[in-house]
This record gives C-alpha cells, structure tokens and sequence, in this order.
C-alpha cells in the first residue's frame, strides 16, 4: 500500500486550470465533474454524465479533431483503471496537444468508496509509460502540479499525471446535467474560439 496521500481535491484542479487560456477539459464521470464545476463552469468544459471509462477517448478525439487547442483529460483512478486500454491508443495516435490527468483518491467515490487497485500495487503511470505515454508521473505536491501544468502548456506532448489527492469527499457542485445542453454550448465555444 502505497503512503497516504494528502492533496486537495479541489485546490489540485484550481491549479490544473489556472489561468486556462483556451485550454479545452474533458471531465470523467462523478468527482472530477464536481470538482471541475466548482472551479467554474465554462462552456469549454465538456462533462461526462455516465460514460464511466470513456473520459480519455474522448479527449483523444477532440485533440485529433481541433489540433489547434490545447486539450486537459481530469478524470479519477477508478475510471482510468476501466480505461486503462486508451492509453495505448494515446501513444499510438500521440496528439501533441492533450494531457490528462488522473485525480487518484485510491477510491471508487460513485460505488461507495471502496478501494481502487491504486490503493495496492497498481502503478498507473507505469501503464501509461509502458502504453508509451513517454511524458508520465506521479504527483504528490502542488508545486508538481503546478510544473506539470506549466509542462502541458509549453511542451508538445502527450501528457499524463497521476495526482494523489486525500480520500476525503469534496461535496457535489453540479454543472449543467442536459447532454445536449452540454454538447451545444461547447461547440459553440470551439466555434467562437475559431473565429477570435
């Protein structure tokens, strides 16, 4: 079992998203959601509402899709874990522009906090560099949370960042629940952001 970690949730994904710029995030399922949304909701924000393991291959798909933009991946160990198979389509695809990162409470938050694999002996970004995810590490602080950010902004990657956070829950803050709510308004962010 690995130490506990003591990182806050929510101050992990404020420094994620400081200072965003056009960057582009794709949420996982439950807990990244809330914490996104308690950072700001923004129409760049594309929220995943139970499509559990789906967080990273459709991050991949909007980095393919808009080069231009800077894409962030916030999602949970638990959901990696079930995903664990889009890492090596990263590697393969290697979008120079997408980042992901792995808020990693040892915990399935959606089922009852449970235990992950994470909790034991499973390495996270082990698999993602041996998906051959080259740019891939542990976090445990917010100053390597920060330089990870700094990294992901300035070096063409992709990136990837298990970042372990305390198992304590956040507490819900809700975005907008309407799929088509969602997709309408990001497109018309992507689209805006075109003709800026």
């Amino acid at each position: 079992m690995t130490a506990t970690p003591t990182l806050e949730r929510r101050a992990v994904v404020d420094a994620l998203l400081d200072e965003r710029g056009d960057l582009l995030v794709v949420t996982g399922l439950g807990g990244t959601t809330w914490d996104v949304a308690a950072s700001g909701d923004d129409p760049r924000n594309f929220y995943l509402w139970g499509g559990m393991g789906t967080a990273v291959s459709v991050g991949l798909g909007l980095a393919l899709a808009q080069p231009r933009h800077r894409v962030l991946v916030i999602t949970g160990d638990g959901e990696m874990l079930m995903g664990v198979g889009s890492l090596a389509t990263v590697a393969a695809q290697a979008p120079g522009n997408l980042a992901i990162a792995v808020i990693d409470n040892e915990r399935y938050g959606e089922t009852g906090g449970q235990l992950t694999h994470t909790a034991f002996a499973s390495d996270l970004a082990a698999m993602a560099r041996g998906a051959g995810i080259t740019h891939s590490a542990t976090l445990t602080t917010l100053a390597e949370v920060r330089a990870f950010r700094a990294h992901f902004t300035r070096v063409a990657g992709p990136h990837f960042a298990v970042i372990k956070v305390a198992s304590a829950n956040a507490g819900m803050v809700l975005p907008p629940r309407d799929g088509v709510l969602i997709k309408h308004r990001f497109k018309a962010a992507l689209a805006a952001g075109q003709r800026s």
